[in-house]
């Protein structure tokens, strides 16, 4: 009885070993939301007018009716008119680095009947019938040996309801623009190197993965800096308390 008490005990420490093992396996590869790789990928900016390839303009989002504005003006694509991955002509209000994927997971009341059971962390991010989930969600893009962090901030390209892309295992499946899956920001397009259309991969990535970089210096939606600021806030708030005793 004894050996085999020894024997089961040192089995179930070889079986919690082993599992521990894999989640820490799986937690450091980010394998909750793997790599879609060879994604036709393409440039729009905050107040692109419309055009053949993109027939919607860009002054507003599905997620804001007032994107230009709320951005701070016209997010020049022109690389003669950037410097330091912004426009030259003003500072953004917003994160230059940012991304639109073809889904919204909003309606015109509440939310998408399927949004609950596709987007993985609408648990834990749902905050109301009127706020997206998706809104302002980052994103990994990467291209050879350098990987760009950018913010999810409008739906397309093309489509806002292809949830089997964005969070399954389905293809991109637009005849446009070489069946582009992801649209870029001028910002990610200059610290990638893309080409006007290219081939990156992308991930969903949970915010404490997400390196510091110049992604994370701008933009009042700018999770970085708005954690930057509530961390400001509570040192000046200590400091005050402090000087009072």
């Amino acid at each position: 009885m004894k050996a085999i008490s020894i024997l089961s005990i040192g089995a179930l420490a070889a079986i919690s070993a082993g599992c521990l093992s894999t989640r820490q396996s799986v937690s450091a590869t980010g394998e909750r939301y793997p790599w879609k790789k060879n994604i036709a990928t393409t440039v729009f900016w905050i107040g692109e007018k419309p055009s053949a390839n993109n027939p919607v303009p860009n002054r507003k989002s599905s997620w804001d009716k007032d994107w230009s504005r709320s951005y701070g003006g016209f997010d020049d694509p022109n690389p003669a008119h950037r410097s330091n991955y912004i426009p030259v002509k003003f500072t953004p209000r917003q994160n230059p680095f940012y991304c639109a994927l073809p889904y919204n997971d909003k309606a015109a009341t509440g939310h998408r009947p399927e949004a609950p059971r596709v987007v993985p962390w609408f648990k834990e991010a749902y905050q109301g019938p009127g706020v997206s989930t998706c809104k302002g969600r980052w994103v990994a893009i990467r291209k050879g040996n350098r990987t760009v962090y950018a913010q999810w901030e409008d739906a397309g390209p093309f489509r806002t309801d292809y949830w089997q892309y964005v969070f399954g295992n389905q293809r991109p499946k637009s005849t446009l623009n070489k069946g582009a899956g992801l649209d870029v920001s001028p910002a990610v397009r200059d610290y990638l190197g893309l080409n006007e259309t290219d081939m990156t991969d992308w991930r969903f990535v949970e915010f404490s993965e997400v390196p510091r970089g110049p992604w994370s210096t701008l933009g009042e939606n700018n999770t970085f800096v708005i954690n930057d600021r509530k961390t400001g806030g509570e040192l000046a708030e200590a400091s005050k308390g402090a000087d009072a005793q």
